[in-house]
């Protein structure tokens, strides 16, 4: 299954880096943004609100500007490696990413951060999978299943 909306996959890892970074910086101003505005003083919530964007939400996106690149970079490789571009490689790249980012952890949060890396990144793929065949579904009623899409002998049937 090709996806043809995304970039060839060396230019894949900046385009991830840039779309994390811009996610971490709108999700992490908005969420630190409302935790200094409750922290703040009474006459001060507005202040503190700003403050806490200007100065933690950066933070936050560069976190995910990192998780991103990391992502990128090993799904590029496993394209490379393996050949093809499937939702394995995005699972495995999940569970990779996670499992290095926590490597000054230790072994045990090491290995569960792999864990629920790849768990996140199944339920997307899962959900973007379900997704597509119902969206698919929904534009032609008519149109035989994806599997009969590849057998030449169904396409011949359907021709008569």
């Amino acid at each position: 299954m090709e996806e043809y909306t995304r970039e060839p996959c060396p230019f894949r890892i900046g385009d991830d880096i840039g779309s994390a970074f811009s996610m971490g910086l709108v999700g992490g101003g908005i969420f630190q943004g409302v935790g200094g505005f409750r922290r703040a003083a009474q006459g001060q919530r507005m202040l503190g609100a700003l403050r806490e964007v200007r100065v933690r939400a950066p933070l936050t996106a560069s976190q995910f500007a990192a998780w991103g690149g990391m992502f990128s970079t090993i799904d590029c490789c496993l394209v490379a490696i393996r050949k093809k571009e499937d939702p394995i490689n995005s699972i495995v790249s999940g569970g990779a990413t996670g499992a290095l980012l926590a490597i000054r952890s230790g072994p045990k949060v090491m290995a569960g951060s792999a864990v629920l890396g790849a768990v996140i990144l199944a339920m997307i793929e899962g959900v973007g999978l379900v997704a597509s065949r119902w969206m698919g579904s929904m534009l032609d009623p008519t149109a035989p299943p994806p599997e009969q899409l590849d057998d030449p002998r169904a396409l011949g049937a359907s021709n008569r």
